[in-house]
Formats: structure tokens, C-alpha cells, sequence
């Protein structure tokens, strides 16, 4: 009965897959690793009906979601999950917030109203910050020469290990629905993640720069519009769940380990 069915098999939740796999589950999914293709109706029904759980990591497309639009009406099974972000609450001003703040008055709107068609549904709804680990973290973009030092005093963010997200997810499967904010315990400014990266890699810090001279995406840019901390104290409460790497200085000595030269 063990036997897991994802949408998406991103960054995420191949790891998920993986942690699974080992304790013994069966676990399918879609995406061009995975052998399933989204589009493909009859394989998705036929997997969905395989599952005794279910886990979506697809994020909206537009204003909505894309596997609730088309697979929605076959999701009935008793364990459903969704990777959402911590952006549904918008910029606090750096103040705490955690899953019994308002949603959706920030720049992930179209993410907020997913998040609560999930919640609807009776899922487990993961709030991800910034989610980091071996192969996509400051470590790499230190060594690239792409690391950014942005002159924006009071700036925090959250963000979680990728390993501690799989726990995570995985200490819920027993639990009930709702949300759940997965983070570390120690959130921070970017620029003290880049410090320690450059310190781990025995390197010059990149120079401080403005915001409007330092060449940023605009996605990149929109990262710095909101200030947020986000505290993580239901998921230890509910799920029986301590971050392993309880913050960035842990999280990364543990990148460094696990990266290439």
C-alpha cells in the first residue's frame, strides 16, 4: 500500500523519491526523468490509481493550478501533498509569521490561491522558503563568480536545507492535513549566506552593491521586495520534525562536503 504518485519530479522531490524508494516504497511520477509524461491522461489515471499517496510539486501556471485543473476530480485518496512557498505571506517587515497568518497579499498570489485549493482538498500543504543543497546553493554561486553582497540592511529570509525539506515531508505522511511551514531555525540576510560561503571556500567576499546596480533578473530582483521570518514550531509540534541543519552555517558546511572542487 506504500506507494506514492508525484506530479513533477524537480530538484525536490527526486530526493523525495529517492528517501522513499529506500525505506522500501513504490513511487511514480511525472516528468522527463520519471517516464510519465502530465499530458499523457490514461498513464496519469492509471498511476493515480495505483497510489495510496499523492504529492504535487508543480507550481501554478498563470492563476492556476495545472494538476488540479486537469487531475483534480481523480483525487480522492486519503493522503494528498503540496509543495507551496512561504511567499504566500507576503513581505511582514521582517516580522514572524507562521501558518495562521493571512496569505495572499504578496507577489505570489497565483501561489496563495493554489495553496488554498490544496488546503480545500484536505491536503498537507508545504511552505517552502528558499531551498537550498548540494549542487544549488551559495557554494556554487560563490565558486561561478555569480554571488551577490545587495546593500539592503534588514533584509531576512528563511530558507531549509533540501534534505530537511524530504524529512519534512516524509514525517508527515502520518499526519493530519493542513499546513505546514518547513524552515530552519535561523533566518538571515543573503548577505550573511554569502559571507559564509566565501569564508568556507577561503575567498573575497563579492563587492556590496545597490540593488539597481547589480544587473538582477527581475526575478532575482522580486527576491529582495519582501522581509519575511518564518517560524517553523507547528511542524516540530505536529510532525514529530527538528531541521537537521538548523541554519545556513550548518546547512552549508554540509553543501561544501557533498560538492566538487
Amino acid at each position: 500500500m506504500a506507494h506514492l504518485f508525484i506530479f513533477g519530479l524537480g530538484y525536490s522531490a527526486k530526493r523525495i523519491k529517492r528517501s522513499l524508494e529506500c525505506s522500501g516504497w513504490t513511487v511514480e511520477a511525472t516528468g522527463s526523468e520519471a517516464g510519465i509524461a502530465f499530458n499523457d491522461e490514461a498513464a496519469v489515471h492509471a498511476a493515480l490509481a495505483r497510489a495510496s499517496h499523492v504529492l504535487s510539486s508543480v507550481p501554478p501556471a498563470g492563476e492556476s493550478d495545472p494538476v488540479l485543473d486537469r487531475y483534480g476530480a481523480a483525487l480522492g485518496h486519503a493522503w494528498l501533498g503540496y509543495l507551496s512557498s512561504t511567499g504566500v505571506y507576503g513581505d511582514t517587515g521582517g516580522a514572524w509569521v507562521d501558518e495562521s497568518a493571512p496569505t495572499g497579499a504578496g507577489r505570489r498570489s497565483a501561489r496563495a490561491k493554489c495553496d488554498r485549493r490544496w488546503l480545500d482538498l484536505g491536503a498537507r500543504v508545504f511552505r517552502l522558503p528558499g531551498i537550498y543543497g548540494p549542487g544549488r546553493s551559495a557554494i556554487e554561486r560563490v565558486r561561478a563568480g555569480t554571488a551577490h553582497r545587495i546593500d539592503l540592511p534588514g533584509q531576512v529570509f528563511s530558507r531549509v536545507h533540501v534534505n530537511d525539506l524530504v524529512s519534512g515531508v516524509i514525517a508527515a505522511l502520518d499526519a493530519p492535513s493542513g499546513a505546514y511551514n518547513l524552515t530552519d531555525d535561523g533566518p538571515a540576510s543573503q548577505n550573511a549566506v554569502i559571507e559564509e560561503a566565501c569564508r568556507l571556500l577561503k575567498v573575497t567576499q563579492p563587492p556590496l552593491q545597490k540593488l539597481d546596480d547589480a544587473g538582477l533578473s527581475p526575478q532575482a530582483r522580486a527576491f529582495y521586495a519582501e522581509n519575511r521570518r518564518v517560524a517553523n514550531g507547528k511542524a516540530k509540534r505536529a510532525l514529530g520534525w527538528t531541521p537537521r541543519f538548523a541554519d545556513y552555517r550548518d546547512g552549508l558546511a554540509d553543501c561544501l562536503r557533498r560538492s566538487s572542487p
